[in-house]
């Protein structure tokens, strides 16, 4: 098998392939080692998109506030296909569904089918984030707008690097096994360093809160079905990036 550094461009395409629906052109199929070293570029495809929804809302400025928000969340979500929102939708019918059990709720989840708990999840979740879209663009808070879809792909990183992948044969799985810990760690790292350089101390209360939904969410998972699947790493996400928007507003 050829051995591939962290560095390596294809790992970057493929995590921005997986991630969004930029159509990527890849030279020959990614291996095993690829694929875990590209979660190390989550945070930067997370960056890319948050450039992208911020300079949307520029760009928007003098129409609406209602409209550039409804725009720029279309944006949003149509540049990652509603991957993480399909998985916010499957966790939260499984989770109301599987009634405390474990195979009960990981069943559920490989069920393609869409029941109230997963459209009340929706609704309530992209209700949140069209809100706080709303009040950001009107204060021209654009910097949040590239600070939570960076943190959402963050925590990924943490999440694979501290919680155990139930599905032995899942894409997680995989991505899991393969993901080097120390590279992981450093990615981390340097996401929360940068965020001090380009806004502040603040965010040192941005991250406690952050941290906070981790933990939580992360807790939630093990118990209930001991470790984390590929629908509740979207969840997460989807969660992480919401829990972003709400904290600045309310600092």
């Amino acid at each position: 098998m050829k051995h591939f550094k962290s560095s390596d461009p294809l790992n970057f395409l493929v995590a921005l392939q997986f991630l969004t629906i930029v159509p990527v052109s890849l030279k020959q199929v990614p291996d095993e080692q690829v694929m875990g070293y590209s979660v190390l570029y989550y945070p930067v495809v997370g960056l890319l998109i948050g450039l992208l929804l911020a300079a949307l809302a520029w760009l928007l400025n003098g129409m609406p506030v209602s409209l550039q928000a409804a725009l720029v969340l279309v944006c949003w979500v149509g540049l990652t296909g509603g991957l993480h929102l399909d998985g916010l939708a499957d966790s939260a019918d499984a989770w109301v569904g599987g009634l405390g059990d474990r195979e009960r709720t990981l069943a559920i989840m490989k069920d393609p089918c869409c029941g109230p708990a997963a459209v009340v999840s929706l609704v309530l979740l992209l209700l949140l984030k069209f809100a706080a879209l709303e009040y950001l663009i009107t204060v021209q808070a654009w910097e949040v707008l590239v600070l939570a879809p960076v943190l959402g792909r963050s925590s990924l990183i943490l999440l694979f690097l501290t919680t155990p992948y139930v599905r032995p044969d899942g894409l997680g799985s995989l991505l899991a096994n393969h993901l080097p810990r120390r590279a992981g760690i450093i990615v981390i790292v340097l996401v929360l360093l940068a965020m001090l350089f380009f806004i502040g101390m603040v965010t040192l209360w941005w991250m406690l809160v952050v941290a906070g939904m981790f933990l939580i969410l992360r807790g939630l998972m093990l118990r209930r079905i001991g470790g984390m699947t590929g629908d509740t790493a979207g969840a997460l996400l989807e969660v992480i990036e919401m829990i972003v928007l709400l904290v600045v507003i309310g600092q």
